[in-house]
């Protein structure tokens, strides 16, 4: 019966079968086909399954996938080692079987057994929310076996034969991945086979508006669930969107008798909390006195940038606007900043140590800057550099503010008096910016994001918005540092920063480290 049909009218029958209910009565129909249709659909045994049928999808992923990658990987390395020393072990694969294992070897099977599954962990790949995207999935996989892969070195670096070098680690990699992937992929198709096998939740939305409308076409895409709109509820004469046209309504105050005599197993209230507030704490009532799950959408509040997240705070749960990205791509990200400056500063030390010797033989003064910059969250840093200046540089900035080049707070003049021979030299290849590494090591900045600004830019800012810019971590290079540095207003500058930070991602931050090689050898708006 059509929407309009039943705005106003108060409910007359009830149905316990599966399928939406057409005709309602309050006292209830016990006829013997609504007692089978009842056995059949709603029994305490099918509820229960009803109510798993999505955990049981995701738990498979976290309870089966682990072990099973965990073996892959085992079986791929044990592969690996078969058939690298094939040659000097004729015996064939009986010979390999009974080759007796050294604790040493043991012991490196232990460690590897229990990195595997951290590593996929660390990434998310057992996170049931989240790798329900095939593109999730893959990209979890391929990060944790990089990760597995990279703390598997241990394996040939202490192999005393030298059979086991970097193609292992590539073999492993490449077999690990392969594995994983086909875990995974299974995974999906057994919960989609799940889902389709599966009882369908019987729902009430309470609203008919278009929030409610959006709900209604999420959860129809939802990856482990069905979903069965037994009816909608709000006010009569509200109006509705198409989408619940064909669907039964009920009044607000009828929802308490409907319970009554309906299979529902869930309500989902997705009413206005500012205008609805008062309704909304009425159907949650009646949903606690009816046995009946309430459920209500994490956006709330309605906003442009920040995304809704449920944490929790002690003993409360919370739900939290972000502003930035937040998930295990951080701490990704976090590792190869550490991991890749590390190796700079140990690979790049005899060009340190050259442009050391250099600045101080060539001026007087310290052969390292240091100045205090705004990092995350507006908190200060100290930011390291070769000098490049003479030593009273900063003091002599002021006598020089007439002579700024650019719009907005930054001070950059080109041909700047301050600056030395060496120092120019080192501006224009970017070299005195190598002591950053430190910077990143100690977790102040990461390789890749917003440049880090003095104090006497910040204390100039007159726009909150501009604030934004703070809100992660500053870094070596950024979209300013490839698109044109120098070249680039103030405006434009921030525009960059702030696109970075709306856009980011891992493949972001590899795009702009590739692109700023080129930049830095071309010297594109290097003052």
């Amino acid at each position: 019966m059509p929407l309009e049909s039943h705005i106003g009218r108060r409910a007359t029958s009830i149905d316990f079968s599966p399928t939406p209910a057409r005709a309602i009565s309050l006292v209830g129909d016990r006829s013997p086909a609504t007692e089978r249709s009842h056995e059949r659909g709603t029994g305490p045994a099918r509820e229960a399954e009803s109510r798993l049928s999505g955990a049981s999808a995701a738990v498979w992923t976290a309870n089966w996938c682990r072990p099973l990658d965990t073996v892959v990987a085992l079986v791929v390395l044990l592969a690996i080692v078969f058939v690298a020393t094939a040659d000097v072990r004729p015996g064939g694969l009986s010979a390999f079987l009974a080759f007796r294992v050294t604790v040493k070897n043991a012991l490196l099977l232990g460690v590897f057994v229990v990195i595997w599954p951290v590593a996929l962990t660390f990434t998310g790949a057992y996170d049931e929310s989240r790798t329900w995207s095939l593109r999730a999935t893959v990209v979890r996989v391929l990060v944790g076996c990089s990760l597995g892969t990279a703390a598997s070195m241990i394996v040939p670096l202490t192999s005393r034969s030298g059979r086991l070098g970097v193609v292992t680690l590539v073999a492993l990699w490449a077999g690990t991945v392969a594995g994983t992937l086909v875990v995974h992929l299974g995974a999906r198709m057994s919960a989609f086979v799940r889902r389709q096998r599966s009882t369908p939740r019987r729902i009430v939305i309470a609203g008919i508006g278009p929030r409610a409308a959006t709900l209604w076409k999420d959860l129809n895409r939802h990856p482990l669930v069905r979903y069965e709109l037994v009816a909608v509820t709000d006010v009569p004469g509200a109006e509705s969107a198409p989408v619940f046209v064909d669907h039964d309504f009920v009044a607000n105050t009828e929802i308490e008798a409907f319970f009554m005599h309906s299979v529902v197993d869930e309500v989902f209230i997705a009413l206005p909390v500012k205008s609805r507030y008062e309704e909304i704490e009425q159907i949650i009532g009646v949903c606690e006195r009816g046995g009946v799950h309430s459920l209500y959408l994490a956006d709330t509040f309605s906003s442009t940038i920040a995304r809704p997240r449920i944490n929790t705070a002690g003993n409360l749960s919370v739900v939290s606007m972000n502003v930035v990205h937040d998930d295990w791509r951080l701490l990704v990200k976090r590792a190869i900043d550490f991991g890749s400056a590390l190796f700079g500063v140990v690979l790049l030390s005899p060009l340190l140590l050259m442009i050391a010797l250099t600045v101080k033989l060539t001026s007087p003064g310290p052969v390292v800057f240091s100045q205090v910059r705004v990092g995350l969250n507006k908190r200060r840093f100290k930011m390291y550099k070769f000098r490049t200046m003479v030593l009273d540089a900063e003091s002599l900035q002021a006598s020089l503010e007439s002579r700024n080049e650019v719009d907005g707070p930054a001070f950059k003049i080109k041909n700047d008096p301050r600056v030395t021979r060496v120092g120019a030299f080192l501006r224009h290849t970017s070299l005195d910016e190598l002591p950053q590494l430190w910077n990143v090591i100690r977790g102040d900045m990461a390789l890749v994001g917003p440049r880090p600004l003095p104090l006497r830019d910040v204390s100039r800012f007159e726009e909150a918005w501009l604030m934004r810019r703070f809100s992660v971590r500053p870094g070596l290079t950024c979209l300013w540092q490839i698109g044109g540095r120098n070249e680039l207003g103030f405006g434009k500058w921030v525009e960059l920063d702030l696109k970075y930070i709306d856009r980011w991602s891992l493949a972001l931050d590899l795009a702009v480290l590739l692109k700023t090689v080129p930049a830095v050898l071309r010297r594109t708006g290097a003052s």
